[in-house]
């Protein structure tokens, strides 16, 4: 197992997140047909839920980071769909 920070899209989201936790972590990207979404992490245990800090509007640009204790191959594929997909979480 190792450590992989994520970064989630809602911020919003990710304060409902607690140590603990478990999540899938969902990729959407868009594609000439519409958005493809795809599983890229299944039940990743939560280790860290960093403070999100807020704009004085109450909203948060740019999403909010978690990390998340996964299988090295898992890790990778958080990476790689980070770089190029929004990334969302469901809990378990």
């Amino acid at each position: 197992m190792v450590t992989a920070p994520v970064r989630i899209a809602d911020a919003a989201t990710v304060r409902l997140l607690r140590p603990g936790d478990r999540v899938d972590v969902i990729a959407a990207e868009e594609s000439p047909t519409g958005t493809d979404a795809r599983v890229v992490a299944r039940r990743a245990r939560v280790t860290q839920v960093p403070r999100v800090p807020e704009s004085p509007d109450g909203m948060t640009e740019g999403g909010a980071l978690v990390v998340l204790s996964v299988p090295h191959t898992t890790a990778s594929r958080l990476a790689g769909a980070g770089a190029t997909a929004r990334l969302a979480v469901t809990l378990w």
